[in-house]
């Protein structure tokens, strides 16, 4: 299964790779280099097919969990001020995508989309300090009855060009369904309560909709 943010995209490189496909046949008379090519393009295309996977996930819901928005590793667990939206001090942790992770962005927990805003920026790594603060990113924060607020940030990384969020103010937030995604290597940061029960570990890997961040 391919997420719909991909269908285009793959469409349009179905066309380049049957295309160049039909060139290389026609102009390359050595069998060796257009094997190669050949090898080349078809690599091409597994690539953006795999970029573009949305594997179903078998998410438990459970109000007192803060499951993964993402697939990828932990990178930061750690005490932070956040300015944007609490003003206050809160627990951050991070989970870096590299590209050949899914992207596809999953609400952490169940509850109301309380607020959303985007943020054009820059295209540091997402591994950069700063990015959270200065690259293209996407504030959604999620209120529960039973959590509270919690607050996850998609971040733009250096081949990232575009991000899609698709909750808004007044949304019906299911945990591990599809909230957004972004494309091409990010990060994602989730900012929760200090009292906290963190369940993971630094450069721990994680399943988005189903690895356990956290616990009330």
């Amino acid at each position: 299964m391919f997420h719909k943010e991909g269908y285009k995209i793959i469409a349009i490189t179905f066309i380049i790779v049957v295309g160049s496909y039909l060139l290389i046949d026609a102009l390359i008379a050595l069998n060796w280099l257009k094997t190669l090519l050949f090898a080349v393009v078809g690599i091409f295309l597994i690539l953006i097919l795999q970029f573009f996977r949305n594997p179903k996930r078998n998410t438990v819901n459970n109000d007192n969990q803060v499951l993964s928005p993402v697939d990828g590793k932990v990178v930061v667990i750690e005490e932070v001020f956040e300015k944007e939206y609490f003003k206050e001090k809160r627990l951050q942790v991070s989970v870096f995508m590299s590209p050949i992770n899914v992207h596809v962005t999953r609400y952490p927990i169940n509850g109301k989309v309380v607020f959303s805003k985007y943020h054009p920026g820059k295209y540091l790594v997402a591994w950069h300090p700063k990015a959270s603060e200065e690259n293209e990113r996407t504030t959604v924060v999620v209120e529960s009855n039973s959590y509270g607020k919690v607050l996850y940030r998609q971040i733009a990384g250096a081949l990232a060009k575009r991000i899609v969020n698709y909750a808004k103010v007044g949304d019906t937030a299911i945990q591990g369904s599809d909230s957004g995604f972004i494309k091409f290597g990010s990060r994602v940061d989730l900012f929760l309560p200090l009292d906290t029960n963190i369940k993971v570990s630094l450069n721990q890997k994680v399943r988005g909709g189903e690895s356990i961040i956290a616990e009330i």
